[in-house]
């Protein structure tokens, strides 16, 4: 069962399929791996192996397939998506002991798809940061070296995943959270539009539009079967996606024609980066080209001081927004001393800023969209670096009380000043494990494509996956036992 657990999550749905393992057989060989490799990475904070394990067994009782999921074991960020029954806490140590009443709507679909949950990963606290370094639950450490951050926020999601625990996990991505650790981690990465996944019942957006639902995964094809089993409106949406033409699979594995790409090594204020970031987006600029596609470097006209200002502003009125939410779970406002320092901080600013002010920002953040869209009316894609540095060591981004939280912001932008416009925008952005530093950390390229367009990011991303594939590549703690070159 070592060998199954390297396999995606189609190929392991395949096994069941063929009748060559059951859902519980693969259930409990991810239990096995989780106990085994877990204390060495915190990626998982709450195990649900019962829960899972019956669910496993219902379904080989029921003996049907329902799609290119059945059967897979899985993990759930402990964010949104809730579970009723189970605890959910949003990594804070002030929701410990919270039990969620209701499943989210994603929860209800990833259910519907066959997926077996087997647990909750890890998170900073309230998803605020590119660290998985919460004072519940501890810090999260990369496989690849366990000295480094994971990312963030889906840090526990990532490492779960790259290490082979489960073939893939829920993710969320509200300033890049989906994105930051797939590069981190060496995974496939997708951010999907805006509306694309559902936020219900209980939410209609979150941080006004930012976040977006999806997964982490190893394969190309697990992220779009993962949106297969989800896309669409619930009951209420406040807006929505038509049905596309074709599935997300299918499009891993098409493309109608050659597309025109832009790709820039450089902010989109033009600062510079890691020259390792540089060169993995040239590598992948040149397959690109390599694959008949039209490239060219170029990147829309953005003012990165008013990204910065704007951004960081939505942000701040979202972090209050979320502390004022969490106070009604629990029936109280927290106290300075019961959230972390960042959260806190960053809270109490955004509530001295204005609705005046905040809907500026957003006017301003929205203009911005236009002049992106209109920069996709000449490029189908745009190729960035995922991030502007390799993975950093642990403790990165450590904020201390009365401290200067948009000092922190600062840094984190440093880190991931590529990301957050498409949290802005809406748009769809994928990170793709195509470049590893000299000392074997992932380096991810992002892909961005007009807003609804998945089909041709899965296809350009199914292109580049096939022409420079990273599936043998395993990180120091995994169920490979090492990396493989």
């Amino acid at each position: 069962m070592s060998v199954v657990a390297e396999l995606d999550a189609v190929g392991q749905a395949d096994m069941i399929r063929r009748g060559d393992a059951s859902p519980e057989e693969l259930a409990r060989a991810a239990i096995e791996n989780i106990e085994a490799l877990n204390p060495r990475i915190n990626a998982v904070i709450h195990c649900m192996f019962d829960e899972g394990l019956e669910t496993a067994r219902r379904l080989r009782a029921e003996g049907m397939s329902t799609g290119p999921l059945h059967g897979v074991p899985f993990l759930l960020k402990d964010l949104l998506a809730e579970y009723a029954g189970q605890p959910y806490r949003a990594g804070s140590r002030f929701l410990d002991g919270n039990v969620s009443t209701q499943d989210a709507e994603l929860t209800r679909r990833y259910k519907a798809a066959g997926l077996v949950t087997l647990g909750k990963t890890n998170l900073p606290e309230m998803a605020v940061g590119p660290a998985t370094e919460p004072a519940l639950f501890g810090s999260t450490r990369n496989p690849w070296n366990p000295d480094f951050s994971t990312g963030g926020s889906s840090g526990g999601a990532a490492a779960a995943v790259a290490a082979g625990l489960v073939p893939l996990a829920h993710a969320n991505d509200g300033g890049g959270s989906i994105r930051i650790p797939a590069s981190c981690c060496g995974l496939v990465g997708l951010k999907p539009s805006r509306g694309r996944n559902p936020l219900g019942p209980r939410y209609g957006q979150v941080w006004g539009g930012l976040v977006a639902e999806h997964v982490v995964s190893r394969s190309v094809r697990d992220s779009a079967a993962a949106l297969d089993a989800t896309h669409g409106p619930d009951v209420g949406a406040p807006y929505w996606f038509q049905d596309p033409p074709t599935t997300f699979l299918d499009a891993t594995g098409r493309l109608p024609r050659p597309l025109r790409i832009a790709f820039t090594e450089h902010t989109y204020g033009g600062n510079e980066i890691h020259e390792e970031c540089r060169a993995a987006v040239r590598h992948a600029a040149a397959l690109c080209e390599s694959l008949g596609h039209t490239v060219v470097e170029a990147r829309p006209a953005i003012d990165e001081d008013a990204l910065f200002d704007n951004f960081t502003r939505m942000l701040a009125v979202a972090v209050a927004a979320t502390v004022r939410d969490v106070g009604r779970i629990k029936g109280r406002a927290p106290r300075e001393g019961e959230v972390e320092p960042l959260v806190w901080l960053m809270a109490q600013r955004g509530e001295k800023i204005s609705g005046g002010e905040y809907l500026v920002a957003v006017q301003d953040l929205q203009l911005m969209s236009r002049e992106v869209a209109t920069f996709h009316e000449e490029f189908d894609v745009m190729l960035t670096p995922t991030l502007g540095l390799p993975p950093l060591p642990l403790g990165s981004f450590v904020t201390e009380p009365g401290g200067d939280p948009f000092e922190t912001r600062r840094r984190m932008w440093a880190f991931a000043p590529f990301p957050q416009l498409q949290n802005a925008t809406g748009q769809p952005a994928i990170s793709l494990p195509l470049w590893w530093t000299p000392d074997g950390l992932p380096i991810g390229v992002q892909a961005v494509a007009g807003l609804g367009d998945e089909h041709t990011l899965l296809g350009l991303a199914g292109q580049l996956e096939a022409e420079a594939p990273w599936a043998h590549r395993w990180p120091l703690i995994s169920v490979a036992g090492g990396p493989r070159p």
